[in-house]
């Protein structure tokens, strides 16, 4: 959401390393740019990047205001963010052969202006469904613009300088996040929410004139390549059906809703199929060969499953903060905004360690403190100051600095380097479908729980109940009705409920990341081997 750290303060990607260009009859090797060349060419990526990991993360902030704004719940809100998510999930996939169908230069300028295109209509949308299906439509042509980011700048560097255009990618991939949430709370606050989508349009102009102005002479050009179009129809009938299931399951209440029982069904068959097409195609969308490798099973499920609670986590926070804790979107941006900074310092020492100190430590290290920060929020309550809700923020970026690259170390650990790039592209489908999916469970687990906790709540207040009686009396005694007076005890009970609630999900988050450890522990990476790229960042 990346190998130095996928936030999307929320995603924040790990991006694959780049797909290898494609080749046609004889393959051009471009020497490297100089000068100015070189520096407006890095510009140019860094915008195209850090607009596309800043709206991955600038949206959390807003989604009260846009549910709100559409006469929706909050929960049904967050399909603004898993709809691009599962659609950027999918998309990630197709990076190699539309590379090679397209050329990487004109995929890379054709996916900045369609991102800038979707953004606008993102911004105009009338409805909540119009949102979201302009948020599928901005997922799916942002998934080939930060692993060609990677590509383009490796490819303007000499090799000597690998690691510095690595660490000018991976800066931008760790700022973005920081502003995403301060600066998607004041536009909230102070404009409005459309224009978290809007401020794409000018970066994004710049960014794709500055990349066709550099690159265009650059381009191996395209070469026709097959598709696996029977496999992409499966991978978007099983997770499409598969996230509607999971996000209105509530709604519809499960499975006594027919529509309900047809997504499930639709799902479970439409995978299975999936899975013998993508094992016996000759040339698969998706190489599940690889789950055969211990390293790679186990680094990718440690990574996803990590990913989902962190992601889910990140979109949990600012709701419980707007809705139940009185914050302004401003506000609630600042408080989350810290996530990046200890990750920024502490990244490139893990990037530079990691193949020399076995990764298995490191993701440790990352998981223990997960577990930590998410114990750290399960003790808060409805009088939590900023400082103790600001602290576990800050803290949460050293974890993720030691979170992304030694995994993606251990993914790629002992394979060849033509298996690299459908490596990544797998492992990325997975990481980013379990954010989406971490989030539609998490915010359904919250009201859940909520609700369950509100019951118990409402028992205790009674006439039997000195307290609640003693409360009563002195909201009558201000000069509130029995009417506001109910109103406002109920306000109270659910504020309760939501912070119990939430609560309940840090403290099962924290146990996980303590199971996960275990997966770890079930590889034996090889020391010495470097991920993938060295770069990393977020999506």
């Amino acid at each position: 959401m990346s190998n130095a750290t996928a936030i999307t303060a929320g995603d924040a990607p790990l991006p694959p390393p780049a797909p290898r260009p494609a080749a046609g009859p004889a393959r051009v090797a471009f020497p490297p740019l100089e000068g100015s060349a070189r520096t407006l060419g890095t510009v140019a990526l860094s915008l195209a990047t850090f607009m596309n990991v800043l709206d991955s993360s600038i949206a959390n902030v807003s989604i009260p205001a846009i549910a709100g704004n559409m006469g929706v719940s909050p929960a049904q809100g967050t399909w603004v963010i898993t709809s691009f998510a599962v659609a950027n999930a999918i998309s990630v996939p197709l990076t190699g052969w539309l590379t090679q169908r397209f050329g990487q230069v004109r995929l890379f300028t054709a996916s900045i202006l369609l991102f800038v295109v979707t953004s606008w209509l993102c911004g105009l949308a009338p409805n909540i469904e119009s949102l979201i299906f302009f948020r599928v439509l901005q997922g799916l042509v942002a998934g080939p613009m930060i692993p060609l980011s990677q590509t383009l700048l490796m490819a303007s560097y000499p090799a000597a300088m690998a690691g510095t255009a690595m660490a000018f990618w991976a800066m931008t991939t760790l700022v973005a996040p920081v502003m995403g949430p301060l600066l998607g709370g004041w536009i909230t606050d102070n404009i409005s929410w459309p224009w978290i989508f809007y401020i794409n349009i000018p970066v994004g102009l710049i960014a794709a004139g500055l990349t066709w102005s550099i690159y265009r002479s650059r381009d191996p050009g395209p070469r026709r390549v097959p598709l696996d179009y029977v496999g992409l129809g499966l991978l978007v009938t099983w997770v499409g059906a598969l996230q509607i299931l999971i996000d209105k399951g509530k709604e519809l209440d499960w499975f006594n809703s027919t529509q309900i029982v047809v997504l499930a069904v639709v799902a479970a068959v439409s995978f299975a199929f999936f899975l013998v097409w993508e094992l016996t195609e000759s040339h698969p969308i998706v190489n599940l060969r690889l789950f055969a490798r211990r390293n790679f099973v186990m680094g990718v499920l440690a990574l996803s499953v990590g990913y989902g609670l962190f992601f889910g986590n990140v979109v949990l926070l600012p709701l419980w903060l707007q809705q139940w804790m009185n914050y302004t979107a401003t506000e609630a941006g600042i408080v989350l905004a810290p996530v990046g900074l200890l990750a920024i310092v502490l990244s490139p020492w893990v990037g530079k360690n990691v193949s020399r100190i076995d990764p298995r430590k490191l993701t440790t290290v990352a998981f223990v403190g997960f577990a930590l920060i998410l114990w750290m929020r399960s003790r808060f309550n409805v009088q939590a100051p900023v400082s103790v809700i600001l602290v576990p923020t800050i803290l949460q970026g050293a974890a993720m600095a030691f979170f992304f690259i030694p995994l993606q170390a251990i993914i790629f650990s002992g394979l060849k380097p033509e298996q690299m790039p459908a490596a990544a592209g797998l492992s990325n489908f997975v990481r980013i479908f379990a954010g989406a999916l971490g989030t539609s469970l998490f915010t359904t687990l919250w009201e859940s729980r909520a609700v369950m906790h509100h019951a118990h709540l409402a028992e205790s207040v009674n006439a039997g109940n000195q307290a609640a009686t003693q409360a009563m009396a002195q909201l009558g005694a201000a000069g509130q009705s029995a009417e506001q007076t109910s109103a406002t005890l109920t306000r109270l009970l659910d504020q309760q409920a939501y912070t119990m609630a939430v609560t309940d999900v840090f403290y099962m988050s924290a146990v996980l990341f303590i199971v996960l450890i275990g997966m770890v522990w079930m590889t034996k990476p090889q020391l010495g081997q470097r991920a993938a790229s060295d770069g990393g960042g977020a999506h």
